[in-house]
This record gives C-alpha cells, structure tokens and sequence, in this order.
C-alpha cells in the first residue's frame, strides 16, 4: 500500500535511478508466455522500471516450473493459456510455483476477462496475487505495479474483472429488492457470515436463501444466463473456501477498517484529521543478509518476523497499516481515536523488540540469520483517508508526522534501539526512561530535529506485564 507518496518518502517499490541499493534490492521476476513477441514487449516494459528485474522467462507449463525452481524469482509473470494444451496451465503452474516456494508472488496476465480465471487464481487466498488484462498492462503502469504489490503480499485485480465480478446480472427472471440485495452481496464477496450480520439472521438461512436464489436463476435462463450463474456459483464457492480458512474480507484492509466502513459508508469519501503516533520499524542489515540467505528461507524468516511484529501491535491495539519486505509500519489513533496512542506505541515497539530477540535466539540456533530491528515512533496531527485512483483504493495516512517516524527509524541504531519524537517523549514522560539525542538533521526538513532514545526498555516491560 502506498501510504506516504511524497518527495521525501516515496512510494513503495519507487526507486531512484541512482541508488544503487534500491538496484540491489531490485524485485526478481520471471516471465512465462509462449508467444515470443508478447514476452519480449513485456520484458521491454519492465525494462523501464530501476527496481523490477527481469531474470528469466519460460514458453510453457514444465518450463515455468522448471525455472522458477532454479532462479526461485519473487514474482512470477505467466500468460493463462499455453503448451502443451492450451487450457489454464499458466494458473496450474503458479499454483504448483506457489506450492514449492510460498513467498512467491504471482501477476497473471490474460486476454480473456472471464472472472472465472481470477477466482481459480483467487479461490485459495488472495495475498500475493493479481490478474490484469493484456491489452491494459501499459495503462497508468499497471504492471509494474501489479508486481511491486504482489512482491510485498498485497493483491489487484484488473478494474474490468471487478466489475465483471459486481455487476448485477440482467434480463434474469424478476428478482425481488430483497433478492438483488442478496446477489449484489454475494457478487461483492461477502462471506455468509457478513451477509447474516447486516441483516440479522443466521449464516444457514442466508445459504438457504442463495440456493433458492439461484434455482429461481435457473429456472428461466438462457444459454447467456447460465454463464452468470456459473460466475455465481463459482464466486460462492471461493467465499466458502475461504471462511473455512479463517479469511475473511477484513484481512484485505487495516485492522478496524472493514467494521468502520460497514458501520458508516460515507468514511470512504471523508478526510479525518486524527491525533496519532506512528512506528515505523525495519530490519537492520537486511540487505546482506537477503544477499547471503537462499531467498525460500528468507521467506519463511520474514513470515515468522510478520507474524510476531503483528501480534505485539494487535496486543496493544494498534493498526498494521503496511509491510514492505523487512520494514513495518502501524499507527496506534487510527481509524478509530485511542486516548493513549503514544503510551501503546512505545509498549508495542519494547515488545517487538523483545519478540524480535526470542526469534533471533532460535534462528541463530539454526544457523539462520538474526533479525534486530530499529524503530522510530513520531506523534502528531495526521489526515487519514481513502486514496487511491479506479483501480484501487487504500486507506493512507498523510502528513509531517508520518515522514518524521521513518527518519527517526533512520536513526535508531544499532540494532534494538527505539528512537521517539519530542511530542512522543512529553506524551509518555513519567511512565518510561529516556535519553535525549544530540539535535538531528534529517532528510526533507530545515528545522533541526530534537529525539530521544529509549533505554531500561527490557526490563520495563518485564514491569508492565
């Protein structure tokens, strides 16, 4: 997600042609589509792009598999049909990709806008996917950003597909208000739990009404009409599969978010000006150790990493807004107000830390790469909203305050030390020790910058638990 576009903190997965870590740190891909000139122009648009790097393609089903098991890219291009049969092998083989190296992110291109490609893509989860029409790749750069956000667990869907998805289905039998509700809902994806919830009955009757639904569908369509309620069928299909999984559409969005947007539907169009303290962490020395590791272990160490990180912010009832590669940011006032934000923020960075340390004890154990973390906390004024373009929207956070956290993580070494705003320090005095930082220049701003450096953070939370 693209929280803080701006001059001094880019978006996520920009890059400077000049940089030459951010060239380092270039996102691998390999391209796989049996048509020569299609897979050439692709790799040429890529080419354009400093931190997308191509090294690889393959023409077919075996050839996809084969080298993407050798090179193991972070994301994987592939075209739907190709040899031998011509069917759905470019979906089969990033499934089997995906099966032998989890990390992997996967961008299916297609000159079919049948949604049913995108649900057997979709059907198992939809982190680390997207779906994109060819003849619209070059639009707005949509492929490459399909890529940088498949590359950080994030998903995206051709515009096309989505309304071939919600579209309500026409010249079907009369349908009821109550039944076009109930069809656009299911069409939307929302599982049957949600669907009960809005309104107030139980997930079995909410089944029972779709069948019954769908059999009044039935009973007069067409050869036209029996196109929609495969698409229907299908759809259903992949919402039960994934509530059986535990997911659900509120893992797609910050957490609180989905609830608030059900609760008031007009917050997708207001701009909120909230009072918040924002963590940025990242992993120190990360890119020698991505240099060193094989990428399928790094893969599960940042699995690990996540999972921790997000469980010591959730704990302290904060939102995890963003992941990128080894950097985490979360915001604890957003989207709903909390009295204390500062104090719950420094509360979640001494237990990342601590979290962090318990990892590292193991994996250095295993001969694995430790991970120690720097994290800058900034509080302050920030607007939060719905951004975004037709494609997608996210929620973001702009502002000073947002720009300030990530300079301080900047600050925050060595590794296992948290850096806190002047405003952060004042809002938790009395209740954690400090050492104030010699005044700091950073990086977008002329005024000199006073920090704090946390310390006795071990043992204060020992005291606080």
């Amino acid at each position: 997600m693209d929280l803080t576009e701006t001059a001094d903190h880019p978006a996520a997965g920009a890059a400077d042609p000049g940089d030459a870590a951010t060239r380092e740190r270039a996102i691998t891909v390999l391209l796989a589509d049996d048509n020569l000139i299609v897979r050439e122009g692709v790799r040429a648009l890529l080419g354009l792009e400093d931190d997308i790097e191509v090294v690889g393609v393959a023409a077919d089903l075996d050839e996809l598999v084969a080298t993407a098991d050798e090179l193991v890219p972070q994301v994987v291009v592939t075209d739907i049909r190709m040899p031998p049969n011509f069917q759905d092998e470019g979906i089969e083989g990033a499934k089997e990709v995906r099966k032998r190296h989890p990390g992997t992110g996967i961008v299916v291109l297609s000159q079919y806008d049948e949604p049913e490609y995108a649900i057997s893509l979709l059907a198992q989860g939809a982190a680390s996917s997207a779906y994109l029409l060819k003849d619209r790749i070059g639009d707005g750069n949509q492929l490459a950003r399909a890529i940088r956000e498949v590359a950080t667990g994030g998903s995206m869907l051709d515009p096309q597909i989505v309304q071939a998805l919600v579209a309500p289905v026409t010249d079907e039998a009369a349908l009821t208000p109550a039944e076009e509700a109930l069809l656009q809902q299911v069409a939307e994806g929302r599982p049957v739990k949600a669907i009960a919830a809005a309104t107030s009955t139980t997930p079995e009757a909410v089944n029972d009404a779709v069948e019954d639904l769908f059999l009044k569908l039935a009973r007069g369509a067409s050869a036209g009409r029996v196109g929609a309620l495969r698409r229907l069928r299908l759809l259903q299909k992949a919402i039960i599969d994934r509530e059986e999984q535990g997911e659900t559409l509120s893992r797609m969005l910050p957490g609180g978010l989905a609830d608030k947007l059900r609760e008031d539907v007009g917050a997708a169009e207001r701009t909120e000006r909230l009072d918040v303290t924002v963590l940025m962490s990242d992993v120190r020395g990360y890119s020698a150790i991505a240099e060193r590791t094989d990428p399928t272990v790094l893969a599960g160490q940042l699995d690990e990493h996540r999972a921790a990180m997000n469980d010591a912010i959730l704990a302290q009832s904060g939102t995890v807004m963003q992941y990128v590669g080894d950097a985490v940011m979360a915001v604890f006032g957003a989207p709903f107000p909390v009295d204390d934000h500062a104090g719950a923020a420094v509360r979640a960075a001494v237990a990342m830390h601590e979290r962090q340390q318990a990892i590292d004890e193991r994996w250095s154990g295993e001969g694995r790469a430790p991970f120690g973390l720097g994290i800058g906390l900034s509080t302050g004024e920030v607007a939060a909203a719905m951004l975004g373009s037709e494609e997608r929207y996210e929620y973001t956070l702009v502002g000073d305050t947002v720009n300030l956290a990530q300079r301080l993580q900047d600050l925050a070494r060595p590794a296992g030390t948290t850096v806190l705003s002047d405003a952060t320090r004042v809002a938790v005095a009395g209740d954690w020790t400090t050492e104030e930082l010699p005044v700091q220049r950073v990086k977008g701003r002329d005024a000199p910058v006073r920090c704090h450096r946390l310390v006795g953070a071990v043992d204060r939370i020992t005291e606080v638990r």
